[in-house]
């Protein structure tokens, strides 16, 4: 992603005033005996959202919590109203719509967003990596998952009553970690929920409240033995260094956090209350703009290529047919997503690309050099077999 997420401000979700009164008065709930004075109770934002699973005790003070999941497992995400009784006039009907997301957290991944994701979707075809556990779930309606955005689901609840969603995330945080010598170190993800309220036209568009927690997501059973670990390292650790760290939490509250501009975009575009049906849907305003700059590319004849890749149509070997690649954001990366996805390979593959120079040299394309392409340029394209791995260089000439 080629846009800035802001994360929480403030870390310390667990302080006095957290916790919702009836939210306190569940038996899961125990470990927060809190008394909220009308100072805390002022400060409580108009929703709660409570993933029920335990945070992790090797977390230091004042860090933000993190919460081991197990791939593929239901955890509940409990929908919690804040308002006070007057406060329900503002609503123009009883019913709003929640976007539930698995993002990252980590800001080199945030900016590569897209091509992790379609990298994950070439080499998992059919899986999804946010699902609704629809049979589990409690209060909500018209739930949705689209075939476009694997990391997305949303759904209508009336937060007048009980509701609860119970959500499964499918790709573990290791799947996104490049190899490296001492083994792998899976990245962490964030699950974010924005909620929003109809318009007067009856749209789902108008923000009311976000929430994120940040998650590690292992292979089944790797959270609760991650989780295990964690506690008997903390024990082992003296009383002194002990006071360091947060105790573990049996449920996880999602800290307040400013809306996914994704979250934004696909509210203010799709009709009520469906999803935005564009299938560039990783990508702000994608296919629904005029294009910043638009290429042309053609596959080298294959007598003068060598390790091709794969081509869409069976045209003659010796016909040379250009296609159109419409770029938004003007980077590098881009660039590579658009011509992985025109030759129908993962983003991964392609290691580098260059342009051919003067007297045959090759030149790195750069997110400068692409922003100095002129508009509807036509390049052939050469492929040569990486000798290191099997992916490719592409030369542009």
């Amino acid at each position: 992603m080629l846009f800035w997420h802001t994360q929480p401000e403030h870390y310390n979700q667990h302080s006095s005033g957290s916790y919702l009164r009836d939210v306190l008065a569940l038996p899961i709930f125990k470990h927060e005996e809190l008394q909220l004075s009308p100072e805390n109770d002022a400060k409580l934002p108009p929703f709660q959202y409570v993933l029920c699973t335990a945070t992790s005790p090797a977390v230091k003070l004042h860090e933000e919590t993190l919460t081991y999941l197990n791939q593929g497992q239901s955890y509940e995400v409990r929908l919690l109203d804040n308002r006070k009784q007057g406060e329900y006039q503002e609503f123009s009907t009883k019913v709003v719509k929640s976007i539930i997301r698995v993002v990252f957290h980590d800001r080199r991944l945030q900016y590569t967003e897209h091509q992790q994701l379609e990298g994950w979707r070439w080499s998992r075809p059919g899986d999804r990596i946010l699902d609704i556990d629809i049979p589990l779930s409690v209060g909500i309606l018209d739930p949705r998952a689209s075939p476009t955005q694997l990391n997305t689901v949303e759904f209508l609840w009336d937060p007048s009553k009980r509701a609860s969603a119970f959500i499964q995330v499918h790709c573990i945080s290791t799947e996104f970690t490049p190899r490296k010598h001492g083994g792998e170190k899976g990245v962490p993800f964030r699950v974010q929920i924005d909620t929003f309220k109809q318009n007067e036209n009856g749209e789902y568009t108008e923000h009311l409240h976000s929430g994120s927690c940040q998650i590690k997501v292992f292979k089944p059973k790797g959270a609760d033995r991650k989780q295990k670990t964690d506690r008997e390292k903390m024990e082992k650790r003296t009383a002194q260094e002990k006071e360091k760290y947060q105790p573990s939490y049996e449920t996880t509250i999602l800290t307040e956090c400013s809306p996914w501009p994704e979250a934004l975009y696909q509210a203010n575009n799709s009709p009520s209350p469906g999803y935005n049906s564009s299938p560039n849907s990783f990508s702000i305003g994608e296919g629904h703009v005029r294009p910043r700059l638009i290429i042309y590319v053609c596959q080298e004849p294959e007598q003068n290529r060598s390790q091709p890749l794969q081509k869409r149509e069976n045209a003659d070997n010796n016909m040379c047919v250009y296609h159109a690649i419409f770029l938004e954001e003007l980077t590098s990366l881009e660039l590579i997503e658009k011509i992985a996805n025109l030759y129908t390979i993962s983003p991964q593959q392609i290691n580098q690309i260059y342009r051919q120079g003067p007297t045959g040299i090759h030149v790195v394309v750069s997110t400068e050099m692409v922003q100095n392409f002129q508009d509807e340029s036509c390049f052939l394209i050469s492929t040569l077999k990486a000798e290191s791995n099997n992916g490719y260089h592409i030369v542009l000439k």
